[in-house]
């Protein structure tokens, strides 16, 4: 790998890449950075935490002068979070030289962000729908855009993005540098290349395991009803420094949550009904250490990006394979060790094994933790603890009590009591969940839509707005013809609940995470059509 004073970058960008404690560079920016600087189109394959938004930030930030003082680069993100993670990433890079950048999302106030673009940036960083919004205000003119960056492409066209970033980029000036970056490269990545990419240069960093070697794979069977208390004991057995818990639905993630604070356990909730400011607040608590359980739906997680995550358990088996790798994608970043646990219910093995057939991986079955392994699990933290804190010579100030202690009391009773104080007793707390339905594994069927996409499931619900009961386990993409979800009731509704918390102009619709109602009706789940080349760590 080069180092970055190898690239021949502006010395106010080396110097605050320098400050940031960077040196060599990563894969995916050692190939993409001399691209990028040459200002040709781009295509770069590689997952998240790669360090892809520097891959594209570095040359952005070194080739646009800082007397500009129009919009010249665009990038654009399937989330809002992480629209905010690349902003913020983009203001250090560019902290010495100047450049002006601002994102720009669903969720936040829009006459902030319109008093913000007053300040003239030369760099937004947006969600396609907050985008829309603007241009359609006129508050965000794309003709002096020089730059396109489209950041995990693959995710925005699952969350049915396409017809939107189609409507923007061809507000953009032809004569322009776009660059793609993508876990995936299905079909319809291929084609949205092919229609605004001149003669790219691909790129690839993909590893040759769908999932990262560094990931410990395991599952446990366990009854509906018996999850919680096996979470519980294998909470305790692992003692995980950050875990991300995943549920299915917004009603699993509030009641999972609140079930695991009444337990003792340090955890929060993050969905899509949350505000934005409700949002920050959990993850600023996440990634801070205030809690070390975070329990979020696959929509709400989307785009988190937070080092340190020991543990993935997946409480709830995620609908197809792809969310399965992407899960557990959030442990095991920059080569540290990682692991992930999944709860199967025994009508879910074969969906389990569909998920080990197209990652290529096998998932070891382990038993239900017993009481004795969680109790250990607690004391052996506590012990190291109590060693780190012995070893950092930090106790001084209690030396007094304890030499008082020990002259009346035997030393073993006086530790052995001190450590089962510091593990703390479990709240003896009577916990019921609402069961969600089994998943099972899907009858694969030929292809009936133009879209190259799959659905399954029966619902209708008239276009761009009406209602309609249905059953089954997916739901139409918007602008099609209905939606139907697993409790038996279906929302229509073209574009129908808040996308990125966008709600378009003129367009109605009700949206629901829950039992799988997509879009009118929440947490998406087309089932894609895929191939197992397309399965990468994310």
């Amino acid at each position: 790998m080069k180092t970055f004073a190898e690239f021949g970058l502006d010395a106010k960008v080396l110097q605050a890449i320098t400050e940031l404690g960077f040196e060599e560079s990563t894969a995916i920016q050692d190939k993409a950075i001399p691209i990028a600087l040459a200002g040709s189109d781009l295509i770069g394959q590689a997952q998240t935490g790669t360090g892809k938004t520097a891959a594209f930030g570095i040359p952005l930030i070194n080739n646009i002068p800082t007397s500009e003082d129009r919009i010249v680069a665009l990038i654009m993100t399937p989330t809002r979070e992480l629209a905010i993670q690349v902003a913020e990433e983009i203001g250090k890079l560019s902290r010495f030289k100047g450049i002006r950048s601002l994102p720009i999302y669903g969720g936040q106030e829009i006459g902030r962000q319109i008093r913000a673009l007053k300040k003239r940036p030369q760099i937004i960083i947006g969600t396609p729908g907050r985008l829309l919004d603007h241009i359609n205000r006129k508050t965000i003119k794309l003709d002096d855009v020089q730059h396109v960056v489209l950041d995990e492409a693959d995710e925005m066209l699952d969350m049915g993005f396409m017809e939107d970033i189609t409507s923007i980029l061809s507000l953009v000036p032809e004569q322009r540098q776009t660059m793609l970056f993508s876990a995936t490269m299905p079909p319809n990545i291929q084609r949205l290349a092919q229609q605004f990419l001149k003669n790219p240069e691909h790129v690839s960093v993909i590893p040759k395991q769908v999932t990262a070697p560094t990931i410990a794979q395991a599952y446990i069977e366990v009854h509906e009803r018996q999850k919680f208390d096996a979470l519980s004991r294998l909470l305790d057995m692992e003692s995980p420094e950050l875990a991300i818990i995943f549920g299915r639905t917004k009603r699993r993630v509030d009641e999972l949550s609140e079930a695991l604070q009444k337990r003792g356990y340090s955890a929060d909730g993050l969905h899509g009904d949350l505000s934005q400011n409700q949002r920050d607040n959990v993850m600023r608590k996440f990634r801070d250490g205030s809690i070390d359980v975070l329990v979020a739906t696959d929509v709400a997680a989307r785009g988190l990006d937070v080092s340190g995550v020991t543990h993935v358990i997946n409480f709830d088996l995620p609908q197809d394979p792809e969310s399965y790798v992407h899960r557990i994608g959030r442990t095991g970043r920059a080569g540290k060790e990682g692991t992930a646990w999944s709860f199967v219910t025994p009508r879910e093995t074969d969906h389990l094994h569909f998920i080990e057939k197209v990652t290529r991986q096998r998932i070891n079955k382990k038993p239900v933790p017993s009481i004795a392994e969680a109790i250990e699990g607690k004391q052996r933290i506590t012990a190291e603890r109590i060693i780190e804190i012995v070893q950092t010579d930090s106790f001084q100030e209690y030396k007094g009590i304890a030499i008082q202690l020990l002259e009346q009391y035997d030393s073993v009773n006086v530790l052995a009591s001190a450590i089962k104080l510091i593990t703390g007793e479990k709240k003896d707390v009577s916990i019921e969940l609402t069961p969600e339905d089994p998943i099972r594994a899907k009858k694969r069927r030929p292809d009936v839509r133009s879209s190259g996409r799959r659905f399954t499931g029966s619902g209708y619900g008239g276009n761009r707005g009406g209602s309609g009961g249905g059953s089954g386990s997916g739901s139409a993409p918007r602008g099609r013809s209905g939606y139907g979800s697993g409790s038996g009731s279906s929302y229509g509704g073209n574009r129908g609940g808040s996308r990125d918390g966008y709600k378009p102009r003129g367009e109605s619709g009700r949206s629901y995470e829950n039992r799988g109602e997509n879009r009118g009706g929440g947490d998406r789940r087309p089932t894609p059509k895929f191939s197992s080349d397309d399965f990468v760590n994310q």
